[in-house]
This record gives C-alpha cells, structure tokens and sequence, in this order.
C-alpha cells in the first residue's frame, strides 16, 4: 500500500511539473507574441513621423511632432505642410495597409489558400472596374448613391467578386491552384474592361481612371481618413469578437463544425467585411497590389495562426509596409512622387513567386 501511494505521489508530482512546464512555454511564446508586436506598432509610428517629414521643406521628426502637437505654436508653412499635405497622406496609407492585410489575412483565414488577397484573387481588380465605370459613365449599379456613387460601384462590384470565389471554393475538387487560377482570370478579366472604359473615356476622366490603376496617395484628405477610420471601426471588432471561430477554421471544416462554429455563415459573414474593407481602400487611393498578400504572410511567421495575435500583428505589417513604400516612392526621383502601387507591386512580385516556389516543394 506505502508503495502505491508513493508511486501517485510521484505520478502526481510529475503531473503537476509538466503542467507547469507547458504553462511557461505558454506564457513565454505569448510573451514573445506581445514583444513583436509591440515592436512593430513602434516601427509603425516611427515610419509615419518619417514619411511627414521626409521631403524638401527641411522638417525634422522633432519638428513634425512639435506641428501635431501643438498646431497653433508652430509657423503656418509648417502647419500646412504637415496637417493639409503630408500628414493625410500618411495617415491614408497607414490606414490602405491595414484594411489590404486584415482583409488578406481572412481571405487566407476562411478559403485556407495562401495565395489569397484582395488582388490575387481579383477582388481589388472588380472594385477598381466598379469605381472607373462611375467615373467615365456616371452609372450606378444602386439607386441613390449620390456623393458615395464611386465607393459604392466600387463595393458591389467587390462583393460580387468575393461571391464568385466562395462559390467557386465550394465546388468539389477546387484546389489552392485553381483558386489562383480563378483570381487570375478574374484580375484579366476586369483589367480588359478597365481598359475598355479607358479606350472610351475622355481626357478628364482618362486621368482619374489612371489614378486607379496606379494607386496613388496625392488625393488622400481627413474626410477620407474618417470614412477609413470608421470602416475600420465597424469591421476590426466583427474579426476580434471572432477571433476563436476564425483560428478554429485553421483545423478544418469538419474539426471547426464539431467545436459548434457554422462555418458556411462565418464565410459568408467574413467575405462580405472583406469586401467593405477592400473596396474602400481602392475607391480612395485606387488599386494596390499585394500588400494584402505579404502582410499577413510577415504576421504568420512572426506569432502563427492565433487569430488574438494574427489579426492584429497583420494590421500593423500591412501598415507598416504601405507607409515604408510611400517612403520610397518620394526618395526615388527626387521632387517626383512615384504612384505607390508600383513600389508595392515591385515588393510583392518577388514575395508572391517566392510563396508559389514554396508551395511547390511541399507538393513535391
């Protein structure tokens, strides 16, 4: 009896260590989860001072700080330069970056395809389409738009686009290739009649279209950071207050359906959030590639799948590499503003061929 009893004991013992061993691990990874992204927000913010003062006008970081904060204090060159000039045009592009890489991160999340954003898979392409055809013809795909006619062409033309890829993921044999294949078609698809709708328009019109084919930040001003913001506002907490159904997806559909999670409602739930956040960010600074794409992919490596740490340290990538690409594209010609959407789509073509050399070694 004394040695059985001492044999629980010991079992027990045992038991209790590797609870507490496996409790360090935990605390120790969230601890490294928090300390990255911590690093990242400081990154993020320290890249926003140095874009508003980047340029001619001789600002320091120092100076651009003493102009936000006290507005009033500061010379009216300085006040116009940073709070009508630069700081929209920052602050814009910190806010594109987090939409492209959140909405990329739950396409990647809910269609379990690493290839997938919002310009991959065509749904940028759908809504720049939906945004020049209300520029060149005026038309409206809904009644009453009014002063929001070019955001809401370039929604419904989104949301149309995410539709046809949950459609399309639903079908019996689909696989990661195919639904790329899809995106590609999609992407030439609208491309040819955003190039119709160029062939057709006038020389007015031609310009605006072309600011969405390039992308650009030049007619970024606070009214669009408010609608940005608040898009922001209404789609983050949809995501958070689901971050456990969304990681749970990550294990498969059968393994989230036996937790309780109705997957078909979260898909269709997500993609619609998707599609609001993609559509804004092009019907406002036009279309940008693959921030949607690498974002996420710097997240995943740095703290994994946990949506807690996922969504949030992709909101801040996506950020981070849109303010850093608005940097370069003022340092290349000097006194020129290069349009971003080529400095991000001179990233992302490297990083997206990367991902498909990858995928290929694993299947093979």
């Amino acid at each position: 009896m004394t040695q059985v009893a001492s044999s629980s004991s010991s079992a027990s013992v045992a038991a209790a260590e590797r609870l507490a061993a496996a409790r360090g691990l935990y605390h120790r990874i969230t601890y490294r989860k928090l300390v990255v992204l911590i690093v990242m927000s400081v990154a993020l913010v320290l890249s926003v001072l140095l874009d508003v003062s980047y340029g001619p006008s001789g600002l320091t970081i120092e100076g651009v700080v003493r102009t936000i904060l006290f507005r009033e204090q500061a010379e009216a060159i300085h006040q116009v330069i940073v709070w009508d000039i630069r700081l929209p045009m920052a602050l814009m592009a910190v806010a594109v970056g987090i939409s492209l890489s959140i909405a990329g991160a739950e396409m990647q999340t809910i269609l379990n395809n690493p290839l997938a954003s919002p310009f991959t898979l065509g749904i940028s392409a759908a809504a720049g389409f939906g945004a020049a055809l209300a520029i060149v013809t005026g038309i409206s795909v809904l009644p009453f738009a009014g002063l929001f006619l070019v955001s809401t062409n370039a929604f419904v033309f989104a949301a149309g686009a995410s539709l046809i890829i949950y459609g399309f993921s639903k079908m019996r044999g689909v696989s990661t290739e195919s639904m790329v294949l899809l995106g590609i078609a999609m992407v030439f698809l609208f491309s040819s009649l955003l190039a119709l709708l160029q062939y057709l328009a006038s020389e007015q019109t031609l310009q605006q279209v072309v600011f969405w084919t390039l992308g650009s930040l030049t007619k970024a001003t606070w009214p669009k950071i408010g609608i940005g913001t608040a898009v922001l506002a209404v789609t983050l907490p949809f995501f958070i207050t689901r971050a456990w159904k969304l990681t749970a997806l990550r294990l498969g559909d059968e393994s989230a359906k036996s937790l309780g999670v109705d997957v078909e409602q979260l898909r269709l739930q997500v993609l619609i959030a998707v599609s609001l956040l993609a559509s804004t960010a092009v019907a406002f600074v036009g279309i940008i590639g693959f921030v949607g794409l690498v974002g996420p992919h710097v997240a995943r490596m740095l703290v994994g799948e946990d949506q807690r740490y996922f969504l949030p340290t992709s909101a801040v990538a996506g950020g981070l590499l849109l303010s850093l690409s608005a940097i370069v594209s003022k340092s290349i010609v000097p006194g020129a503003l290069i349009p971003i959407g080529i400095i991000t789509s001179l990233v992302g073509v490297p990083f997206f061929l990367s991902l498909i050399m990858m995928r290929k070694r694993q299947l093979w």
